[in-house]
């Protein structure tokens, strides 16, 4: 097991009744599933800061890290991959228009009604969804 913890930043963003994903382009055991726009916290950071930068970024709307709050935070563990803790924040609001500016990671965006969302989400950023828009505000996954 790893002898350090990444942190994950994670942007729920809410319109309308309806919830952004995007689909996972990668050559691993996510690749073609949901999941929230997310990246990693870098040195010197904020969580909040780093959330915007991650919508920044993978979407290319622009968030005031004063504009998140928190809703999740979840501690996971799992087979082959390194301890994390994940931070899910919901943009309350944002400007611009999320579109995918890193097609090289995500398959396509896609708005889902709260109420019918697809049933291959990770189960990772299920937990955060699960969050809004009361709770529960902690979980742990893949520990014993």
């Amino acid at each position: 097991m790893s002898d350090r913890h990444l942190v994950d930043v994670h942007v729920v963003l809410v319109r309308d009744g309806e919830l952004l994903l995007s689909k996972r382009r990668s050559e691993d055991e996510f690749d073609g599933r949901w999941h929230l726009p997310a990246g990693k916290l870098e040195s010197g950071e904020s969580a909040t800061a780093a959330a915007a930068r991650e919508a920044h970024e993978e979407l290319g709307i622009v968030i005031d890290p004063d504009d998140l709050r928190h809703l999740h935070t979840a501690h996971v563990v799992g087979s082959g991959h390194e301890s994390r803790l994940g931070l899910f924040f919901e943009a309350v609001r944002w400007a611009g228009e999320p579109v995918n500016r890193e097609p090289d990671k995500c398959w396509e965006l896609r708005w889902f009604p709260l109420h019918a969302l697809p049933e291959s989400i990770i189960a990772y950023s299920f937990a955060g969804i699960r969050a809004y828009p009361h709770g529960p505000h902690f979980s742990e996954r893949g520990w014993r």
